[in-house]
Order: structure tokens, then C-alpha cells, then sequence
């Protein structure tokens, strides 16, 4: 399985909150961190502030910030959210179906065990997992210290 860009960028937005959870951090920081498109992250931001991953707000002293502990936010879950369809192959609900073989076909069963097994492992992993005791990463992304 391969995550779209927005689920990238979604990871790596919640990593650097999580990281900077003293103040509110910008959208412009984090795309100048990252290297990623300003546009994108703004609809990034908009998908994880409506999923509830984040809080917003506007204006001068505006910025981003978790809306929920880092330890509270599976990965599994922005994932899931984030991605929306996972149909990996065409039998797959949300998929375009029509394959012909699909009666008979255990690929299907093979692969929904496995995406399982990815979100399986996916939702044992926090935010707060991925920058916890992480010291060089805090130190790239500008704090000292991690939620």
C-alpha cells in the first residue's frame, strides 16, 4: 500500500506539533521544515482540523496546534481518515469491481488480511511514539522537548 501525499504530509504536520506543543506553530513554518507546498498543507490542515486531529485559529498569533494529546492520536487512525478509500484491488468495497474471477478468487481474503495487519500495526503506534525520546528530530523540527 502506498499513502497519498496527503496522509505524508498529515504524519509529518501532527510529528511537528507534537513536537512544538508550547506554542502554535504556522503553516508557513512547517511547509519551510518540510519542503512541501504551502496549498497542500493548507488542505492538510483543513482535513485534520475537520477530523479533529488539530485545532486552528486565525490571525496574528494564529496558528496550529494538536487538539488532543500526541499519546491520544493513533496513527492508525489519521490514516484511515486521511485516506479514505483503501480499496487495493477492484473486488475490494470502494473499488471499481467487475473482475471476473472474483467468485473464485482468494486474493481478495489474502489482501484484506494484510491491509489489516497494516492498520493493526499502525493503530499500536501514537504520534507521541514516533517523537518521544527522539532528540535529533525534536531538534530539526524546534523544540526541546516532546509531548
Amino acid at each position: 500500500m502506498r499513502l497519498n501525499l496527503q496522509t505524508d504530509f498529515a504524519l509529518r504536520t501532527l510529528m511537528h506539533l507534537a513536537v512544538n506543543t508550547d506554542r502554535r506553530v504556522t503553516i508557513s513554518e512547517i511547509s519551510d521544515t518540510f519542503g512541501i507546498s504551502r496549498n497542500h498543507l493548507m488542505k492538510v490542515a483543513l482535513a485534520l482540523s475537520h477530523e479533529g486531529f488539530i485545532a486552528t485559529e486565525r490571525g496574528r498569533a494564529g496558528g496550529l496546534r494538536l487538539a488532543r494529546s500526541a499519546s491520544d492520536i493513533q496513527l492508525g487512525h489519521v490514516v484511515r481518515r486521511m485516506e479514505g478509500n483503501t480499496a487495493l484491488v477492484e473486488c475490494f468495497p470502494g473499488g471499481a469491481g467487475g473482475c471476473r474471477i472474483s467468485p473464485t478468487c482468494r486474493l481478495r481474503g489474502a489482501l484484506a488480511e494484510a491491509l489489516e495487519a497494516f492498520f493493526t500495526t499502525l493503530d499500536s503506534w501514537s504520534v507521541a511514539d514516533l517523537v518521544r525520546g527522539n532528540a535529533p528530530l525534536q531538534e530539526m523540527l524546534g523544540a526541546g522537548a516532546a509531548a
